[in-house]
């Protein structure tokens, strides 16, 4: 389960999704932002840009689609 922001929502029933996660570089010691952007199936196409989802991983919908979503995250 990885929660995100969606960032587009043309596609119909596919939304993009980008996960920020933080992590610490085993060397250097910084903390580092990463960033992952997913294709998402939203069945209902309800989920607008801006707005904060939960998404799990599923059987494959497409080529990039292996994420659905679970609901919002507030």
């Amino acid at each position: 389960m990885l929660k995100g922001t969606v960032v587009s929502d043309k596609p119909n029933k596919t939304i993009t999704v980008v996960v920020e996660r933080k992590y610490q570089h085993p060397v250097l010691k910084k903390v580092i932002k990463a960033k992952k952007k997913y294709s998402v199936h939203d069945k209902d196409n309800k989920f607008k840009n801006g707005d904060k989802v939960t998404i799990v991983e599923c059987k494959p919908y497409s080529k990039s689609k292996k994420f659905e979503v679970l609901g919002d995250s507030k």
